[in-house]
């Protein structure tokens, strides 16, 4: 099981380099050409593209790219000959902090959105749905004005230097995380509202209502475990999700993380470090549903938790 889960998952890498990688390959025009515009003739370009091996086929450059993956080697950049994988160690921790402050908050944000809705009697579904279709754009042009321009609570943009600690000016970091949130549990609550009302009404937990049971230990108790696998899967996209979604959010608020990284190497066509940070939300996600995928497994195995069998009646009871 665990062996078909993993290859599996290497399939799926294997697919996302090609995603990845042709997408790169669909940007019009390439380092070369943008580097010498208007400078160099058609064949001091094509010298150019010579010494960048932007020369060689589609299917060559694919696979030499491809095997420098397997050796770890992510290349150089186009514009500065830095390794990838310095660039994006440079930039890693700041991203690295804002998803993990911004998908803590997506979790407190869809507990509590599930305990409201749940309280209304499952009124504002509709409300969470129209939440999650808001783009991200809109939200940090909402958040940046009434915390930035009204109250002026927050910076409304980061003057963190590219490869700068967030954590040595933490106050930069809740805009773009809340900005990556707010969407995030919605949609998350939007997942989860279905699975949390279906195990509501299971013969087994409204027995337990009925018989006076603490609502808190129904719920850790015979709700809890109907929800560990779905919240699982939902966390892992949501990470993936918000890895993703730090692109625009970073560009936004002038964050110095793979975001901004990206952003500018799509623009001078650096098509190496594009594809290094477009690899890392994918590895996020598949990584992610490989241990949720596990976790699944593993509770799976345990068989039926004590606590999700049918509780005994008064009748019952010998």
């Amino acid at each position: 099981m665990i062996a078909r889960r993993l290859t599996r998952t290497a399939l799926l890498v294997l697919a996302a380099t090609v995603v990845v990688f042709a997408a790169t390959e669909a940007l019009p025009g390439d380092a070369a050409s943008i580097r010498e515009a208007g400078r160099a003739s058609p064949e001091q370009v094509a010298q150019a593209r010579e010494q960048l091996g932007l020369d060689q086929p589609v299917v060559v450059r694919y696979l030499r790219w491809l095997g420098g993956l397997l050796q770890g080697d992510l290349g150089s950049s186009l514009s500065s000959g830095r390794p990838v994988s310095d660039l994006l160690g440079q930039r890693l921790p700041a991203t690295a902090s804002l998803v993990g402050i911004a998908l803590g908050t997506t979790v407190l944000l869809t507990v509590a959105g599930l305990i409201v809705t749940q309280l209304r009697r499952g009124r504002g579904g509709m409300l969470a749905a129209g939440l999650a279709a808001v783009p991200q754009a809109v939200y940090a042009a909402a958040l940046g004005a009434l915390l930035s321009a009204t109250l002026g609570w927050l910076p409304a943009v980061s003057l963190l230097p590219p490869g700068g600690n967030p954590w040595q000016e933490p106050q930069t970091l809740v805009l773009p995380a809340l900005t990556l949130a707010l969407p995030s549990a919605a949609y998350a609550c939007t997942l989860l509202r279905g699975v949390l009302t279906d195990a509501l009404r299971r013969p087994h937990v409204v027995d337990a209502y009925r018989r006076g049971l603490p609502p808190i230990l129904v719920l850790l108790r015979h709700v809890l475990p109907f929800l560990v696998v779905p919240a699982l899967q939902v966390l892992a996209l949501t990470a993936g999700w918000l890895a993703a979604g730090t692109a625009l959010v970073e560009t936004i608020y002038g964050f110095p993380g793979l975001g901004g990284l990206l952003v500018s190497a799509v623009a001078v066509r650096d098509v190496p470090v594009v594809q290094g940070a477009a690899l890392v939300p994918v590895a996020t996600v598949l990584l992610g549903m490989l241990l949720a995928d596990l976790a699944a497994a593993a509770v799976h195995r345990t068989g039926r938790p004590a606590a999700v069998r049918p509780a005994r009646t008064a009748e019952s009871t010998p």
